[in-house]
């Protein structure tokens, strides 16, 4: 099994990620001598929806200390109860895995009133994967370890998506709509890396804008995607009010759009983007190197924009992303324009070339290696 980055917290804690991304695997390896409750049992599941008190009865003589597992928790919102009774009067630690957090966020779930953190599993890293690891495979396929894992990728891939749809739409009822969401998301592909209009999915897709913000709320509660947001400087007007859109794995973005070969050199561009976005997401949470991720797009300058803003207190690194070998003084356009950024430390172009070099006006370009090893290697 390969080893992964993420590890667990010292308290109780809520563990999301999308299906197929190592959760189980992941809390199986992790604590082993733990209680395990699996509520995708039909006969654990409908035990706990009809009596949730239960667990208390079942769980009573453990120690304190003791860990529980309860994988897929938000299919009984109503155990978090017991949960926190376990842990106020047990002294019990939990971790409460889940591919959706829109039920217990919408259903009125007690959350354990901050007595239990949050974590997320995302898709292999490439330092998890070490030697095995392809950039070409990995923008094609995506790193998602059901997917990653499989024999053949693509048909694992595409019945990943209508599994989701099977699984996770249908099954928790998430919209009543299920044709007009499976229009919707053959849609959203072609918006992997790009700054979102809500009203312009809305005209492709044919549904009303209300209903296809509702869609985009459901990709991210069931932690497939995610919005970034354009940096706002303090006491300044707001910079862009659309942010870009991304899922969580460039294998997903293909697949909805119904790529079956090699991305075009054009698709390339905000796959890497993907991929750089769930990497710096993955760092932020293990190792706490920086606090913040933006994209930065001036308004007095429209088609000026670079990909990442992270910051770290009142310090800030400029990050673009080029899918390209040989790059030129025209992508370096956004980081020098953000070069004046109060704050600014670091300016980066991370690219598919081998050759790590500085520019006269101190941007520094990393093949896209280097840069996974600079973030494994804490040296931001």
């Amino acid at each position: 099994m390969l080893q992964r980055t993420l590890k667990p917290p010292k308290t109780s804690f809520f563990l999301f990620g999308p299906r197929g991304s190592g959760k189980s695997t992941w809390v199986k390896s992790t604590f082993k001598k733990g209680h395990y409750v699996n509520l995708l049992f039909e006969r654990e599941l409908t035990k706990y929806l009809i009596r949730p008190d239960i667990l208390i009865d079942e769980l009573r003589e453990l120690p304190a200390k003791s860990w529980v597992v309860i994988d897929e928790v938000q299919k009984v919102p109503a155990l978090l109860n017991a949960v926190h009774y376990l842990i106020e009067e047990k002294k019990l630690r939990f971790c409460l895995t889940g591919s959706s957090a829109r039920k217990l966020k919408r259903g009125a779930a007690n959350l354990l009133g901050g007595r239990a953190v949050t974590r997320t599993m995302f898709p292999f890293l490439p330092v998890e994967l070490g030697p095995a690891f392809n950039l070409t495979l990995a923008l094609r396929y995506g790193t998602l370890p059901l997917i990653h894992q499989a024999e053949d990728h693509q048909d694992v891939l595409q019945s990943y998506v209508q599994n989701y749809l099977k699984e996770e739409i249908q099954a928790e009822a998430l919209t009543k709509n299920l044709p007009g969401f499976a229009r919707f998301l053959n849609i959203s592909g072609l918006f992997h890396g790009q700054i979102l209009n809500v009203s312009n999915v809305a005209r492709e897709a044919e549904v009303a804008r209300t209903t296809v913000q509702a869609y985009f709320e459901i990709l991210e509660d069931t932690l497939l995607a995610q919005r970034l947001e354009a940096f706002t400087p303090k006491l300044k007007v707001r910079e862009k009010s659309h942010p870009k859109f991304y899922f969580v794995d460039p294998g997903l973005a293909n697949a909805l759009k119904g790529r079956r070969g090699e991305p075009s050199p054009e698709e390339r561009g905000p796959l890497l983007e993907g991929l750089v976005f769930m990497i710096l997401q993955a760092y932020q949470q293990s190792d706490r190197i920086f606090d913040q991720i933006h994209y930065w797009s001036p308004a007095e300058a429209k088609l000026t924009e670079v990909d990442f803003l992270i910051s770290r207190g009142s310090e800030k690194i400029a990050i673009e992303v080029k899918a390209k070998e040989k790059w030129s003084t025209t992508d370096l356009k956004g980081l020098k324009a953000i070069a004046d950024l109060k704050g600014i430390q670091r300016r980066i172009l991370v690219t598919l070339g081998n050759q790590k070099m500085k520019t006269e006006s101190g941007i520094e370009i990393f093949p896209f290696p280097v840069f996974c090893a600079l973030l494994q290697q804490k040296k931001f």
